[in-house]
């Protein structure tokens, strides 16, 4: 039988979710040891732990609702890991590399925003209050991120790779 509620579709967009943040922590360290800056390394190892803890709340989301998490495989995150370990494998500057590395990043990083803010807006409409909370924390969590890689990238990786 097909799926047609919204909540089959919430349902499926947290096992991508899933999927998502899974993949994101096996490329984590791959581009943690990619980075020549000092600053993106610890980012990227900062946002591995995050990861790990985003992981755990749509795991609680999970058990709560009675949604089995794995299955699913979400295509575009397979995507952009995949353009980002091009950049890694490139024969880049350092400075350049970094800089493509925060680019690849933030492509992750805006889908995730697009994601969990569908998957927060659905839960509410849904009734899932507690869901809503814990995608909530890691939406801002997600958006927190990409503001920090904004400002290394404008403040220091981007000016040393151009010159």
């Amino acid at each position: 039988m097909a799926s047609t509620t919204l909540r089959d579709l919430f349902e499926n967009q947290l096992q991508d979710a899933y999927s998502c943040e899974t993949q994101i922590k096996k490329a984590l360290p791959k581009m943690a040891a990619a980075a020549a800056a000092a600053e993106l390394k610890a980012g990227f190892e900062q946002h591995l732990t995050e990861t790990n803890g985003q992981i755990g709340r749509l795991e609680n989301i999970g058990q709560a609702l009675g949604i089995k998490l794995s299955g699913n495989t979400c295509e575009a995150t397979e995507g952009l890991v995949e353009e980002g370990e091009e950049i890694i494998k490139m024969d880049l500057d350092p400075d350049v590399k970094d800089a493509g590395l925060i680019a690849s990043a933030q492509k992750v990083e805006h889908y995730e925003i697009a994601m969990y803010g569908s998957l927060c807006a659905w839960a509410k409409r849904l009734g899932l209050t507690d869901a809503a909370g814990l995608l909530h924390q890691t939406l801002e969590e997600e958006k927190r991120t990409d503001a920090k890689l904004t400002k290394l990238a404008e403040g220091q990786v981007n000016p040393k790779a151009a010159r």
